[in-house]
């Protein structure tokens, strides 16, 4: 039998498990749940509204959240030459050509995101079994490789993310912290969902909508499902 620590059924009690809430309701909700030892992190997921199997029906993209994630994201640049000075300046954690190739093709991934320029990706292709699986794959799409690479860092650092439709058709994404004030936890929200829309609107004839549903939850709450009318 799964035990529930206090803290959590005093969060069970605040949610209704069949309500549907809207936005700013749950957030309020989730600022009177218990706190916990840490800043936790404010969760959305989305659940897209497309047949798994049909591999032309992929929503992937990026969007700049206006007050960031509350989360200090931790960087590697893959690149060369002058390129190693220019991400080292401009706040890379990781930067480096042949060393750093070599220390992830020994399983290191101590980070959270990888920029790389355009020459590099011939090396990184060596690397797929590694970062793939983590989701580490500098992409163009996501303006992870690129020969800007001091744009791209400073794009992550005010709080740039990545998002992307799993097999099961979800999208999950870290949107802020708890600390956050109200109003900037929705502002990201309707941020996220607005350019999850915009990635799917040439599937805009999908019976339902394109969003089946969205649910959102900090780290340690229950999740609470959320009225989608505010973004039809």
């Amino acid at each position: 039998m799964v035990r529930i620590c206090k803290r959590r059924k005093q969060a069970n009690e605040l949610v209704e498990e069949s309500k549907t809430y809207d936005l700013k309701e749950a957030i309020s909700i989730l600022k009177k749940m218990p706190k916990g030892k840490f800043d936790e992190t404010v969760e959305l997921a989305v659940k897209i509204n497309v047949d798994p199997k049909a591999s032309n029906m992929v929503i992937r993209g990026t969007v700049s959240l206006p007050h960031g994630t509350g989360k200090k994201v931790r960087i590697a640049v893959f690149c060369d030459g002058e390129d190693i000075k220019k991400a080292t300046e401009a706040g890379a954690n990781f930067s480096g050509s042949k060393e750093l190739t070599d220390k992830v093709a020994g399983g290191w991934c101590d980070f959270d995101v990888a920029i790389a320029t355009p020459n590099m990706m011939r090396e990184l292709g060596k690397l797929g079994k590694v970062l793939g699986p983590r989701g580490l794959m500098p992409n163009p799409k996501a303006g992870t490789v690129t020969q800007d690479i001091t744009k791209a860092i400073n794009e992550l650092k005010k709080g740039k993310i990545e998002f992307k439709m799993d097999k099961q058709t979800n999208i999950n994404c870290a949107v802020a912290k708890i600390s956050f004030a109200e109003e900037a936890i929705c502002e990201n929200i309707n941020s996220l969902v607005k350019a999850v829309k915009s990635a799917g609107a040439g599937f805009s004839a999908i019976k339902g909508g394109l969003i089946r549903s969205v649910n959102i939850s900090t780290t340690m709450s229950p999740g609470m499902k959320l009225n989608l009318s505010a973004w039809k």
